[in-house]
């Protein structure tokens, strides 16, 4: 086994997991050494895992919170009002990003859960620092939409549906 199937691998079944596994456990199962497991750990905590070290083993810290990506579609001037109506409801928009055919996926860290911010976004695309992701796909672009619940998730999808900003499937 290579060593990113094997990190792979350790992720899903960490993610999988209530309760810690030891480096001794995850050493023997994958047939490597402690120092190989420890390695891959701090390669996994690099990618983006959130992977704990207790005195039991490793376990990733599972957030309370739900996720679902939005493909959507709309003029620049209905940023505003996409983005307020996911805060409005609840909603916390994580990232945007796009699909390039030669760039592959571009994405942007936003973290958006209020008006405020919001504001503070549409100014800062309005001022010409710089302008939106969707501008390189003529208008498609994708959400990752954080909120307590499936329900609020379902709320919005149902509220950016009304409105037409969810994209068609093609």
């Amino acid at each position: 086994m290579k060593a990113e199937e094997r990190r792979k691998a350790i992720a899903h079944l960490l993610m999988s997991e209530d309760k810690p596994v030891s480096g001794s456990t995850l050493s023997e199962q994958f047939g490597v050494s402690r120092q190989i497991i420890v390695q891959d750990i701090s390669v996994l905590k690099g990618q983006g895992f959130e992977v704990l070290s207790t005195h039991s083993g490793y376990i990733v810290q599972k957030s309370p919170y739900k996720e679902r990506v939005f493909k959507l579609f709309h003029t620049t001037q209905q940023t505003e009002q996409e983005l307020n109506l996911i805060v409005d409801n609840g909603g916390t928009v994580v990232d945007v990003f796009v699909w390039h055919k030669v760039y592959g996926r571009v994405v942007a860290k936003l973290n958006i859960f209020s008006r405020l911010q919001v504001k503070q976004f549409i100014e800062g695309v309005r001022s010409g620092k710089s302008t939106e992701l969707m501008h390189i796909t003529g208008g498609y672009h994708y959400h990752t939409v954080r909120a307590e619940s499936e329900q609020v998730l379902d709320k919005i999808e149902a509220l950016l549906s009304e409105q037409g900003f969810i994209a068609p499937e093609i």
